[in-house]
């Protein structure tokens, strides 16, 4: 996956609106309860990660995915962990710093000088043949399970729940924000979070700019699936089209269980 140049958006929280499409007016206690739980509650967050591995793993069994890694031909190298950092894209150099800081002379440490060099290319120089087996090992220790949670939540999950709460987007849209940036980081190129938020922002408004929060995420849906057909491992628009649009269609803007939805042909539930 990409990595996060900046923190998005504004700090600016707006309050969240109700959890349906409608024009009712609020009262106090339903908008002090809509601002408490967000993605960032600890039983959402667990959601959030067992609907992403759904995609990513086709298995709601996220912490299971710590060790994995393969190349899945989609010119990022490796791709890996939780979240599915890559050699190619700089957040799986990123997260080997970050866990050689936390514990020098790791199992995975000799790998810095070529995940420098193949950093931006799909290449395993210097990575062949026992990468793939130190991975898998470096997953048994506590502190790189910790690294890879600790860079999850710095690079993507803290920024999505973010931009989500100044956007006035409920505990969904905060998830939809997430998924978009795991798949597609927040670089500068025109598939990226912020350009995807950007075309969103042509159609339609969030809520802290005045507008639907259905109409704004249905926007923002349609943006996301424009920035999947652009690359051809993405075409698959399933993880929104089965998914997210059920979820949304549903009214379901709290993400609360129970949950159906369908990534690839898989169906999966959360009760």
């Amino acid at each position: 996956m990409l990595v996060i140049s900046a923190l998005l958006g504004s700090a600016l929280i707006a309050v969240p609106v109700t959890a349906h499409a409608t024009d009712a007016v609020t009262t106090p206690t339903e908008v002090t309860a809509a601002a408490a739980v967000g993605l960032d509650d600890p039983a959402k967050k667990e959601i959030a990660m067992q609907i992403v591995s759904s995609a990513e793993n086709s298995s709601l069994d996220w912490k299971a995915q710590y060790k994995y890694i393969e190349d899945i031909d989609d010119g990022r190298g490796y791709t890996a962990g939780i979240i599915g950092f890559c050699s190619g894209t700089g957040d799986m150099l990123d997260l080997v710093e970050y866990y050689t800081q936390v514990k020098p002379g790791n199992i995975l440490a000799k790998y810095l000088p070529a995940l420098r060099k193949v950093d931006g290319t799909d290449s395993h120089a210097g990575l062949d043949p026992n990468f793939t087996r130190d991975w898998a090992k470096a997953a048994q220790d506590t502190e790189f399970r910790k690294a890879q949670d600790h860079e999850r939540d710095r690079v993507y999950f803290n920024p999505a729940v973010k931009q989500g709460k100044s956007d006035g987007v409920g505990t969904l849209g905060q998830f939809i924000y997430y998924d978009a940036i795991v798949m597609h980081g927040d670089g500068t190129d025109s598939t990226s979070f912020r350009n995807i938020r950007k075309r969103a922002l042509s159609k339609a408004k969030p809520p802290s700019q005045g507008g639907n929060e259905t109409t704004w995420l249905n926007a923002f849906l349609d943006a996301r699936v424009w920035a999947m057909k652009q690359e051809e491992a993405h075409s698959d628009t399933s993880r929104v089209d089965t998914a997210q649009r059920v979820f949304l269609k549903k009214g379901n803007l709290g993400l609360d269980t129970p949950l159906d939805w369908k990534v690839y042909g898989d169906s999966f539930h959360i009760g």
